[in-house]
């Protein structure tokens, strides 16, 4: 294992004038494609909320399991909620890590009987009574992050001389914007080591703010692993299979994963990814002809293969995640996979 050698990135070199900015666009656009993965400074989010939200996420974790079940994720259809560790699976092994998902807050529709299953990903969180404070906590972070997450979407975009608001229309005004608080639990030497197996991101992009427990490594060649090493006041950003899709492969969507911590210790993260309309679906952008030469095309597994349809890909991703989720709510979608 090598130590990171992810590259650094500086959010406000990314957004000088013109002029000054061509050199640091070509850098974002190269990092993307060669690796998938690096560190974003300077990002504007201030130290305090970044304080706060790791505060506030490890306060849930140690509340009581008879609070945290109040609000598990079985109890939403629209996969929101906490997860014990072991429950979600990656390549069909369990996950080792605690966990609660967050998504945009809104009304869960009225599905009528030809609706597309994942109409029903739309609906309210769920929230533990025994920690109020989590809720204001976790919507300043999403307003937060889904500013810097557009900042740099608009970015990429103008490294690949498309228009700064080309991804603008698959944004939409009613993204798929998702919080993860996480929690991997120490595990003895003889246990299982999946904290999460390795997978690509859905979505455009994922931020994620570690503390100072190493874990995520990135696969930055077939079987070459990297570890990303906790950079303080740095947020890790990967790029999702949506831009992977939308650019023909120029833009890498990177497999990564997370290996357990040692017995006796933990190891917290809070990931937010930018998603997509869940009605859109992914166009091929047209890139100059010299970028459009050097895209290798999207890479997918045959096994979970890429999706166009935005909310067909999402969903697709949490009925393999979830089985108790997808079984209790989605078991006729399952069952027409099946036939």
């Amino acid at each position: 294992m090598m130590a990171s050698t992810l590259p650094v990135l500086d959010l406000a070199l990314l957004e000088l004038p013109d002029a000054e900015q061509a050199q640091y666009l070509a850098e974002l656009r190269e990092t993307a494609r060669d690796v998938g993965f690096f560190y974003l400074v300077n990002h504007g989010i201030n130290p305090q909320l970044l304080q706060n939200v790791q505060s506030i996420t490890c306060a849930f974790f140690a509340l009581p399991d008879e609070e945290k079940q109040r609000v598990s994720m079985i109890h939403s259809p629209h996969f929101r909620g906490y997860n014990r560790a072991g429950v979600e699976y990656t390549r069909e092994q369990r996950d080792q890590r605690e966990q609660f998902d967050i998504g945009a807050e809104r009304a869960a529709l009225t599905l009528q009987p030809d609706d597309p299953a994942w109409k029903q990903l739309q609906g309210p969180n769920l929230w533990p009574q025994a920690l109020p404070q989590l809720r204001p906590v976790i919507h300043a972070w999403q307003q937060a992050m889904t500013d810097v997450a557009l900042r740099l979407l608009r970015a990429f975009a103008k490294s690949l001389a498309l228009p700064p608001d080309a991804f603008d229309a698959l944004y939409g005004t009613h993204p798929n914007e998702h919080v993860k608080l996480i929690r991997y639990p120490g595990q003895d030497a003889a246990a299982s080591q999946q904290g999460v197996g390795a997978h690509k991101d859905s979505g455009f992009l994922t931020f994620l703010l570690q503390d100072d427990q190493p874990g995520l490594q990135v696969e930055v060649t077939p079987d070459q692993w990297v570890d990303a090493l906790p950079k303080a006041g740095a947020f890790v950003v990967n790029i999702g299979e949506l831009l992977e899709i939308a650019t023909n492969g120029y833009l890498r969507a990177t497999v990564h994963r997370v290996v357990s911590p040692p017995a006796n210790q933990q190891r917290i993260s809070i990931a937010f990814f930018l998603g997509a309309q869940l009605d859109a679906e992914v166009p091929l952008y047209q890139l100059p002809p010299q970028l459009a030469a050097e895209a290798r095309g999207p890479t997918s597994d045959p096994s979970n293969p890429l999706l166009r349809e935005v909310g067909w890909n999402y969903l697709k991703g949490r009925l393999r995640s979830h089985r108790d989720v997808a079984q209790r709510y989605y078991a006729d979608t399952l069952n027409s996979v099946k036939s």
